[in-house]
């Protein structure tokens, strides 16, 4: 593996907790509703899917692959309610290590501030551990996702990964 490794993060409102297979039970509630994937684009995980993708996400890349995977179940403090999942692929770079990120909030839990809370201790979190570059790419009609991408430094470029902005930082 690649670059740093997940440990528990905290902010004010949130703890981000490294991503473990278990963690598949409740967040198939927290990512089900399909209003979800409107801009993310498929359709909501089955448990089993869910475990399944969190078994290969926990394993992390093979050895050969130049690339660390990380990923974090996003949980309230306050009633430890699982909200989302914030995570980053991070790869070497000319300039130093790059992460591309990605955070996801349940549409239960939108509109509280926590993507761009859980983002922003995701970034600091990243730049502590020397990234020098981060990229995300949001669909060109997710306006919250792009306030987020904003609030944690990133900038739209011109480019495109299949419909979504490039958005780096």
């Amino acid at each position: 593996m690649f670059g740093p490794i997940a440990e528990t993060l905290e902010t004010e409102r949130l703890t981000l907790e490294p991503l473990e297979v278990g963690h598949a039970d409740e967040m198939t509630e927290v990512l089900g509703d399909p209003e979800l994937h409107v801009f993310i684009g498929g359709e909501p995980a089955t448990l089993a899917e869910l475990r399944a993708r969190y078994r290969r996400l926990v394993a992390g890349p093979a050895p050969y692959h130049q690339e660390g995977w990380l990923n974090w179940v996003v949980r309230r403090k306050d009633d430890l309610l699982a909200v989302g999942t914030v995570q980053a692929t991070v790869t070497p770079g000319a300039e130093g290590p790059q992460a591309a990120i990605a955070w996801v909030i349940g549409v239960p839990f939108q509109g509280r501030g926590y993507a761009g809370e859980a983002a922003a201790a995701l970034t600091g979190w990243l730049r502590d551990h020397s990234v020098a570059g981060l990229v995300a790419n949001i669909h060109p009609e997710n306006l919250a996702s792009a306030g987020v991408a904003r609030r944690i430094g990133l900038h739209p470029t011109d480019q495109y990964a299949d419909d979504e902005v490039v958005w780096r930082g």
